[in-house]
């Protein structure tokens, strides 16, 4: 009579087994891998590593790492209050290295469909309240957080750059309960950023939706980030909009593969209506 519930405990015993020597197997393969390393400039590093069995899948990943006790003070945000430009366009008239897309915004009409504020200025204000957009980047020339977004106009009261994103991936080096929806669950191409906590912001982007690089969900994307010392993280606007751009590294300068042209080169960009970027 015992029988059938002991082999369901055996069973579950079993997929938990697994499951854990499966993400024992992923962290080492972030942990050890070969990234190859770009010197930008002094405490700026590129990193872009491929992955042929990350969660079971193939995967292109591209960072930068940017050291903030020596560049916190030539971090910014771009935004277009009712336009959209290409990641790389953006980077390029704000004389940017380093760049990613920010935000969501209105594919029709541009501009942010969330909350952004650049240089105390209110660029555009959330539309419409979502679930997503849970995360806040705060900036100044004398800190950066990420952090939930608990009263957006307080931190802009007290913040020269707010952009709300989300959603928020990593607090206090724990991932941040994920709802369940398609958005969370399914693989895309993803921007993310990340505070770690030896003082440095990554900048990063993962390939999708394509064979040679399938994306994440966000699952997927909090642990890799966590894996590289991220205590705090949120997700930014990724599909076709994940872009990362660094000045003279290719030809337009972006460096992965932005997925809207359905090739694996760096021609694909979408128009975006907000960027970050070291300057």
């Amino acid at each position: 009579m015992y029988r059938p519930i002991i082999n369901i405990l055996v069973g579950i015993f079993l997929f938990v087994t697994a499951g854990f020597a499966q993400e024992n197997q992923d962290s080492l393969l972030v942990a050890t891998k070969d990234w190859k390393i770009t010197k930008v400039k002094k405490g700026v590093v590129w990193k872009q590593g491929h992955f042929h069995n990350l969660f079971d899948s193939e995967q292109e990943i591209n960072y930068v790492e940017i050291d903030l006790k020596r560049n916190l003070k030539k971090l910014y945000l771009a935004a277009e209050p009712s336009e959209l430009k290409p990641t790389s366009q953006l980077a390029s008239e704000h004389q940017a290295l380093v760049a990613v897309n920010g935000g969501f915004f209105d594919m029709k009409n541009g501009g942010a469909t969330d909350f952004i504020q650049v240089d105390n200025k209110v660029v555009n204000r959330t539309r419409k309240k979502s679930e997503r957009g849970n995360a806040l980047l705060l900036l100044s020339k004398k800190e950066i957080k990420i952090k939930a977004a608990t009263d957006t106009l307080y931190e802009a009261e007290h913040y020269p750059n707010v952009m709300l994103s989300g959603p928020l991936l990593i607090v206090n080096s724990k991932p941040y309960p994920l709802a369940k929806n398609a958005f969370n669950d399914n693989r895309h191409p993803r921007t993310a950023a990340a505070l770690t906590e030896n003082g440095k912001l990554l900048l990063f982007v993962v390939d999708g939706r394509n064979k040679s690089s399938h994306g994440m969900n966000l699952h997927e994307l909090s642990r890799v980030l966590r894996w590289l010392g991220a205590k705090e993280a949120m997700n930014l606007d990724g599909g076709g909009s994940s872009t990362l751009y660094i000045k003279g590294a290719t030809g337009n300068g972006v460096v992965n593969h932005p997925s809207d042209n359905k090739l694996f080169d760096h021609e694909g960009e979408r128009a975006v209506a907000n960027i970050i970027y070291l300057k």
